[in-house]
């Protein structure tokens, strides 16, 4: 596999995109101290990746970077990647001050691996449009990056024409790959993961975990884990699915906690390809979820930055699945209470699902084309 770094790194990333924060606070409030602590742990047992966007936070994650990573250890100890976002609407003055902005808030004077932020939701000819290839090409040429990618929330189809286009502009892709949407029709991670392999395009893995659901579980499903590896726990297996994987680069893991780091570092450390009676494991989990009916929600927030209401959907969503596992809705209808009043641990925007005006902005930016206007209309009835 080339090596896109100068060096050998180790496949484990560290996501910047639900980093801890004080509770009662908006996402824009992150825990910094507990952030250093976690890239300390980090550091230490020898990962260096880390993945950021302009968006993730509010703007707030690219500066976690500047205080927790490139303040704290030497430019050559660690590697960072940020995303830029684009719109049919983006000019080129604006996607050199967000660049600029960019380097600003990490602190740093390059990028290891600069993005375009989640290709997939519109019509290529939207990028050809804004020439957005040209400016990333440009960003490389200027040294503020050494390699170029975008991260992909689409179908394999447009995948391979992109990159029969561009890929030898292009280094490397991030997918959404775990063994749930593996062969998922609307995900199609392994068709995705395979148009990389075809171009010799190298390949980052997000949402291995799929935003934690793949760490929690009902009792039932948990004990099929249990049964066959009491000492691992349910991320584990779903990392050690990804981390196998010919030409991944790494595997990202948004951690937000640091049992997350001890937990993820220890995995990735360790790590031994899944044996064939642990997939079995895996195909026996999948058939068992398969009964259960849930939103697959990965809590990316791309619904929420658009939501003119400000509704805090993803934890709403989440809402919804624990009720749908659980049935326990004295508990939830507390929680939702907490998030939707602005008030206790679990607070968020002070807004109400039955305040979607059904505008449907949420649901054109989902990459889980998720029926968002419904959901919020379940969960209206079910919790208010």
């Amino acid at each position: 596999m080339k090596n896109y770094f100068g060096k050998p790194i180790k496949k484990l990333g560290f996501g910047f995109m639900r980093l801890p924060t004080y509770p009662g606070k908006p996402e824009t409030e992150i825990d910094l101290d507990q952030v250093k602590a976690m890239v300390d742990l980090y550091m230490e047992r020898g990962f260096t990746y880390y993945d950021t966007a302009y968006r993730y936070h509010g703007g707030k994650s690219e500066e976690a970077i500047r205080v927790a990573v490139s303040e704290r250890y030497p430019r050559d100890s660690f590697q960072v990647t940020t995303k830029l976002p684009v719109s049919g609407n983006t000019t080129l003055d604006e996607m050199k001050e967000i660049t600029k902005t960019s380097l600003e808030r990490t602190g740093l004077d390059f990028f290891d691996l600069y993005f375009i932020h989640g290709i997939g939701h519109g019509p290529l000819e939207m990028l050809d449009k804004i020439k957005v290839w040209d400016y990333m090409k440009g960003v490389r040429e200027s040294g503020k990056t050494k390699n170029l990618g975008f991260s992909y929330h689409g179908k394999a189809d447009m995948l391979n024409r992109i990159l029969d286009i561009h890929g030898n502009d292009i280094d490397i892709v991030q997918l959404q790959i775990n063994y749930i949407d593996w062969d998922d029709e609307d995900v199609q991670s392994r068709k995705c993961y395979e148009a990389c392999l075809s171009h010799g395009t190298g390949v980052i893995v997000m949402e291995p975990i799929r935003g934690g659901t793949l760490s929690n579980f009902t009792p039932e499903v948990a004990s099929i884990f249990k049964r066959a590896n009491p000492e691992l726990s349910p991320a584990s297996w779903a990392l050690r699915y990804t981390l196998g994987l010919e030409g991944v680069v790494t595997v990202l893991s948004g951690m937000s906690a640091l049992e997350h780091v001890e937990d993820n570092t220890k995995t990735a450390n360790s790590f031994v390809p899944l044996s064939e009676p642990e997939l079995g494991v895996i195909s026996e989990v999948m058939a068992e979820l398969k009964k259960i009916p849930t939103i697959p929600c990965t809590e990316c927030r791309y619904c929420v930055e658009g939501c003119p209401q400000k509704i805090s959907i993803p934890r709403i969503l989440d809402l919804l699945n624990e009720y749908t596992l659980y049935q326990n809705l004295t508990s939830t209808k507390r929680i939702y209470g907490f998030v939707t009043t602005g008030f206790g641990p679990f607070s968020g925007a002070p807004v109400r699902a039955s305040d979607c005006i059904e505008c449907g902005a949420c649901e054109k930016e989902c990459p889980q084309n998720i029926k968002i206007i419904d959901a919020m209309k379940d969960a209206a009835r079910l919790f208010e």
